[in-house]
């Protein structure tokens, strides 16, 4: 095959489909590909049909302009696909498997991947530890928004599904397994989410509604979501959540009024580093609203999930500081409260068996949660513009039609 129809970057606020080069089983050079990198032979590595690919939160930071992206980078990094090529070295899968791929790039061989840390693999990206398709900085390896892309150290990154026909059926819960559920779940499972717990979680974007979700799997008994978008917050009381719209007030106060007390067992930042201020619908940016928020409705001994992305590179950040991600943060608040803090990008693979399995038994709709909406690959424009304006959804590309008539359940 010689056409590949994928969506690129552009320029701040657009992206285009373009048709790239069919993938081969070699990083070959282009926007962000790290030099190291170009040329790096994938005989561990397969080809996949794309039969679902999500855009996400942290692509839209890049379209935005937040980043230092190139013009011409290739997006996507939540990928369920066909197996259509195998390299000679894959011995587990085969031709014609349906296949989720996490967003990290893990080379199953380092020291921090056998030891779980898959998302900060060192031995993908030249620059750094961890990588990603599609990404700033992760490498350079080309996004899944495509028809077509190649998957590396296949036996090691793809989660297989054993039965074909049960794939197909719930493919548009499956594709969440990529990134927006276990990162959820991360959060929510390292915020302490638990049996009885109680759990604030700021933000009802996709990633916010999947922790939400992912809380309630857990066992908690009353999950909040924050926000100011009234549409996102009518999705999370959808299944089941409590909100607060942090624009009304402190969001202390609107806790206590469906708790009796101002504070939870766990938080989770959902939102990241353009969080704005809280009080406010026309608050202006303050990137360390959340995590100060949140230190201050935790309770002592509590902690926090921080799934939300934190930049070192941001251009449009309100000042030098928010520039290089040096943020102000009450850090003796956590301190004084003993809380427990994890940051990164979340390990899918200690996480996507078994929420897969959650899926396939119908112990989750994530699908419906995030509020799951198909378009076509060439609608990406669309889809992404939409998102930028705060549309409570979570928009799936089909390049292939796979999803055809199909809609969350």
């Amino acid at each position: 095959m010689s056409g590949n129809r994928a969506v690129a970057y552009l320029k701040p606020g657009a992206v285009e489909v373009r048709t790239i080069d069919y993938p081969t089983l070699e990083l070959q050079d282009g926007p962000g590909v790290a030099s190291k990198n170009v040329g790096r032979k994938c005989r561990h590595g397969v080809i996949l049909k794309v039969l679902a690919t999500n855009i996400c939160g942290s692509d839209q930071h890049m379209v935005r302009g937040r980043t230092t992206a190139p013009e011409g980078l290739v997006l996507g990094h939540e990928i369920t696909g066909e197996i259509v090529e195998r390299g000679p070295d894959v011995e587990f899968l085969d031709v014609g498997d349906i296949v989720s791929v996490p967003f990290n790039i893990a080379c199953g061989r380092c020291r921090n991947c056998k030891e779980r840390k898959t998302g900060i693999c060192l031995s993908v990206n030249p620059a750094r530890p961890g990588a990603a398709y599609g990404y700033v900085d992760m490498g350079g390896w080309v996004g899944g928004q495509a028809e077509y892309v190649m998957v590396p150290y296949a036996d090691f990154n793809a989660l297989r599904f054993p039965d074909r026909d049960a794939a197909r059926e719930k493919l548009l819960d499956l594709t969440m397994l990529s990134d927006i559920f276990p990162t959820g779940f991360h959060g929510a499972v390292t915020a302490g989410a638990g049996v009885g717990s109680t759990v604030y979680v700021a933000g009802a974007g996709p990633v916010g509604l999947a922790a939400a979700a992912s809380a309630q799997l857990l066992g908690a008994a009353v999950v909040i979501v924050g926000d100011l978008n009234a549409q996102r917050l009518a999705q999370a009381r959808s299944f089941g959540c409590e909100t607060v719209d942090v624009s009304r007030g402190p969001v202390e106060e609107q806790i206590a009024e469906i708790l009796g007390e101002p504070e939870v067992d766990a938080a989770v930042d959902a939102v990241g580093f353009e969080a704005r201020g809280h009080g406010s619908a026309d608050a202006p940016e303050a990137p360390a609203t959340v995590l100060n928020s949140l230190m201050g409705v935790t309770k002592a001994g509590g902690a926090l999930g921080i799934p939300g992305l934190y930049v070192t590179d941001d251009p449009g950040g309100v000042d030098q500081d928010a520039r290089t991600g040096t943020l102000k943060v009450r850090l003796g608040l956590g301190w004084a409260k003993s809380h427990h803090f994890t940051t990164g990008q979340c390990p899918v693979m200690k996480y996507h068996r078994a929420l897969s399995q959650a899926i396939l038994h119908d112990k989750v709709h994530i699908a419906k949660a995030v509020n799951a909406t198909v378009i076509g690959i060439e609608e990406a424009p669309r889809g992404y513009a939409e998102f930028d304006q705060g549309a409570s959804r979570k928009y799936v590309l089909d390049p292939h039609g796979a999803l055809n008539g199909v809609r969350a359940v």
